[in-house]
């Protein structure tokens, strides 16, 4: 729970603020945009919310914060459970975000895939009783897809409550040593109807993207769109191999997909060839330089 004694000084006045236990991990920027800002080494209240749009975000920030360093002044009951009822936030047709991001995974996104033939989780939120409900609701849970091994997060509980199958790569097994599905080498699998897994190594050794209808790619923390620049942005920091993120990004203009949504960094909808101009632009901007060890294990990019 946020606290008024560690209110950071780039607040706005007013009844939102951050406090100085933020991790900067983008989730409070990424659903509430017109509140909130980065501002050095944290995010901070630049435009206290107005309207039910403004405020109904806030709280949703609020409450998917990893850390709770979000608070009100004046806490707002019925708007915090409108927020709360929102998650799963429905992105389009069968494919959610699912909030409640974890501390445990640097406050990555992860994502609900309703299916006929079993539902996918990819990456894991915080355990929360509203999300088990939610899923249990639809069906449960058939797969829990880990992108790489820094944003498993809660996966074991979820696993361990629905019978859910985990899957995760080899090279980052450590982080999920008793997974169901463990995957080899570099070659792309059709795991169920519509879903493909594209081991992309780069970030860590294990990293792997899914490829959904060839439409909605889960990227984990490989690659995702920079709302700054204006385009994709590949992992930043703590790069396992940068020739294999160069390779394995170049690998990507193979298939077709509209839909990036990244552990962490923002999600972006566009049309598949403007997409494939992305990714060619975003390989032109960051040439290939030498192989470089993550400089801190567990940590994200």
């Amino acid at each position: 729970m946020a606290s008024l004694t560690k209110r950071l000084p780039t607040n706005v006045c007013g009844n939102f603020f951050v406090d100085s236990t933020c991790i900067n991990c983008d989730t409070c920027r990424q659903l509430a945009p017109a509140s909130f800002v980065e501002n050095g080494e944290f995010s901070s209240i630049y435009h206290q919310p107005g309207g039910v749009r403004e405020l109904h975000q806030a709280y949703q920030a609020l409450l998917a914060c990893p850390v709770g360093s979000i608070g009100t002044v004046v806490p707002d009951k019925a708007q915090r459970q409108t927020a709360a009822s929102s998650f799963p936030v429905q992105l389009e047709a069968e494919i959610f975000y699912n909030g409640y991001n974890s501390g445990k995974s640097f406050g990555a996104n992860s994502y609900f895939i309703c299916h006929p033939e079993g539902n996918w989780l990819v990456d894991s939120p915080r355990y929360q009783r509203r999300l088990v409900d939610v899923f249990e609701q639809k069906g449960g849970v058939k797969y829990l897809f880990l992108t790489h091994e820094d944003d498993v997060a809660d996966a074991g509980r979820y696993a361990k409550y629905f019978g859910a199958t985990r899957i995760i790569h080899r090279a980052d097994l450590a982080a999920m040593p008793d997974a169901e599905w463990v995957v080899e080498g570099r070659g792309v699998l059709k795991a169920a109807p519509g879903f493909r897994i594209i081991p992309v190594p780069g970030h860590t050794a294990g990293s792997m993207a899914l490829l959904y209808k060839d439409r909605y790619l889960f990227t984990g923390d490989h690659m995702a769109w920079d709302r700054g620049a204006g385009g994709l942005r590949l992992a930043t920091r703590y790069v396992w191999s940068e020739e294999a993120l160069q390779r394995s990004t170049a690998s990507l203009l193979t298939y077709s997909f509209e839909w990036i949504l990244p552990g962490h960094g923002d999600r972006i909808h566009l049309p598949a060839p403007r997409m494939k101009d992305e990714l060619r632009r975003v390989l032109e901007r960051r040439p290939a330089r030498s192989s470089e060890r993550r400089a801190a294990q567990g940590q994200v990019g």
